[in-house]
């Protein structure tokens, strides 16, 4: 009977020192550092871009409201003025 491990590689295909991984392991977590770091500066691009957006949303909002009362009140006044 033929024993097999759970990898599916032999025994000589695990000290096969010939053909070594394509990529150190050292290299590997450079790399993956570098993406960190690129995607937290995009994140951070992203985040300035929706603060600017929502600041200028608000003074939107907030002059709408405010030209809003604006026309209320004047309207309140006109009214109590013709009586």
């Amino acid at each position: 009977m033929e024993r097999s491990n759970s990898f599916g590689t032999s025994w000589a295909d695990q000290w096969d020192y010939s053909n070594p991984n394509p990529v150190p392991p050292q290299q590997q977590h450079k790399k993956s550092g570098d993406a960190v770091g690129k995607c937290k500066k995009k994140m951070g691009e992203g985040f300035e871009k929706s603060k600017a957006v929502a600041s200028t949303g608000f003074k939107k909002v907030k002059e709408g409201t405010s030209v809003g009362f604006q026309w209320i009140k004047d309207k309140y006044q006109k009214r109590t003025r013709k009586h």
